[in-house]
């Protein structure tokens, strides 16, 4: 028995369910340093370009990353060169690869969802968007969007007043009850919820035991993360009936296989990228055997055997 690897996510089908997670693999610049001829040959079965915001954005004050146990701390700030220009300068370019994109956006304030989906609309090379409702909110004195159900929905509704493509969810660990914001996000018209973003954490420079952060705090990734991650695949695939997508701390072929029976239809690999750029083209051979050898014919009857 040769196992299938083919999931779908909606209207998205894919031919492995190993994904990219927003702003760990840039594809571009990637292809240019490797050598690997990553536009004709790209591991990964969808593609998340770096998440976009409305206007342009510098980020937080370096230093930005620093390595911890088991994990990663970054504090970026959602540095990025805006929508309109993602759109004239990477989308041409991202149009060339051979899977789905999944463009990912962010707002300061919660209106600009809307405004970020609308200038997406009408672009066939996006087959679908993710509204990152994970990181920090101006509106909301720094505190992530995805923290309040009720501005969670509104920015989802926005977001789907504005276009019919599909529209991924992306929430944040850092909530008493991630299932009810995920409610609030499928009751305001989510076609899909991805989980999770960061874990809230901050390291001391050893010596002056200060803050190593620019910004002081930051996110967690990495594999201290999985175990919170897989909770939140296992709670939210429980009480929603739409696709979830996984992520936090996968590194290998059995991370994804747990994740995928927590009830994920896909998986998304971000800070292992870090270390091995090209990890994600093992994997799918890797999973493949897992399955086999354990008798599971299918994603979908892998989905959710937890």
């Amino acid at each position: 028995m040769k196992a299938s690897l083919h999931t779908s996510l909606g209207p998205l089908t894919l031919d492995h369910p190993i994904i990219n997670a927003s702003g760990t693999f840039d594809v571009i610049e990637a292809d240019r340093i490797l050598e690997a001829d990553l536009f004709s040959d790209f591991p990964f079965a969808a593609y998340v370009p770096k998440t976009v915001t409305l206007k342009p954005r510098t980020g937080n004050e370096p230093p930005r990353l620093y390595e911890t146990a088991a994990g990663l701390l970054n504090s970026i700030g959602l540095a990025n060169k805006g929508i309109e220009n993602f759109i004239v300068e990477d989308l041409p370019r991202l149009a060339e690869l051979l899977v789905p994109i999944i463009a990912s956006i962010a707002g300061e304030s919660t209106s600009d969802y809307g405004s970020c989906a609308e200038l997406l609309a009408g672009r066939d090379e996006v087959a679908a968007i993710e509204l990152n409702v994970s990181c920090p909110n101006v509106e909301l004195d720094g505190r992530a969007l995805g923290c309040d159900p009720e501005r969670t929905a509104r920015a989802v509704s926005l977001a789907r007043a504005a276009t019919s493509k599909f529209l991924i969810v992306k929430l944040t660990p850092n909530v008493t009850d991630i299932v009810a914001v995920a409610q609030a996000a499928a009751a305001a018209g989510a076609d899909c919820i991805s989980v999770i973003n960061t874990v809230h954490g901050m390291a001391l420079d050893p010596w002056t035991l200060k803050p190593v952060l620019g910004h002081t705090s930051g996110g967690l990734s990495g594999p201290a993360i999985k175990p919170v991650a897989l909770r939140a695949v296992y709670m939210v695939s429980r009480a929603l009936d739409l696709p979830v997508i996984g992520m936090g701390g996968v590194t290998t072929a059995q991370d994804v296989l747990e994740f995928l029976a927590a009830g994920a239809s896909a998986v998304a690999i971000g800070t292992a990228s870090f270390r091995d750029p090209l990890l994600a083209a093992r994997l799918p051979g890797e999973l493949r055997d897992l399955m086999e050898i354990r008798g599971i014919s299918s994603i979908g009857q892998l989905s959710g055997m937890a």
